[in-house]
């Protein structure tokens, strides 16, 4: 029987991508297991201007762009094509969580506010409450029984306690050390 001189290299290739495969279809398979469910802290990112439903309630048509400041804050956008508008934008980006965006526009004629555009906007409360992590509180460890709890437990079982003996003495006798 005569060998090819291409069987042992062809054998070789064919063993590794085997190996290569068969490496990627084990891959998947760990993806819902104990590493899946290990994952890095992410932050609590906040960004832009935060505008409440209590701030929008304060300004009114008319008043000067100096006033709508000191209500809203400085803008985090400010067009220098559309100086008549600035824009206010929120984002809150929560591991776990939906992100949100929030955008409120104000428009100016002059130096006069004319309208504000702000959506369903959150009061101070909810905003506070929507941002702060509620962690549960672990209950508190209880280091003593009550008289109940100890009347409840079995009498502990009872040992014999064998008698001490008597120390032995030397069993050998030894020359007294000295001279």
């Amino acid at each position: 029987m005569t060998r090819s001189p291409f069987a042992a290299p062809t054998l070789g290739v064919l063993l590794s991508i085997s190996l290569l495969l068969g490496g990627c279809a084990s891959s998947r398979q760990t993806d819902d297991g104990f590493f899946a469910r290990i994952t890095p802290y992410r932050i609590q990112i906040v960004q832009g201007n935060v505008v409440t439903s209590e701030q929008v309630a304060r300004i009114k048509p008319g008043q000067t762009r100096a006033q709508v400041r000191d209500i809203l804050g400085t803008p985090l956008l400010t067009d220098p094509f559309h100086s008549d508008r600035w824009d206010y934008i929120f984002t809150l980006r929560r591991d776990g969580l939906p992100n949100q965006r929030r955008s409120v526009v104000v428009w100016f004629d002059g130096d006069r506010l004319k309208r504000i555009e702000a959506p369903d906007l959150p009061t101070e409360r909810d905003f506070v409450a929507a941002i702060s992590v509620a962690r549960k509180k672990p209950e508190p460890r209880v280091l003593e029984l009550t008289e109940d709890q100890r009347k409840a437990l079995p009498p502990p079982a009872r040992r014999d306690v064998p008698a001490v003996a008597e120390p032995a003495g030397a069993t050998r006798s030894y020359p007294p050390l000295g001279d």
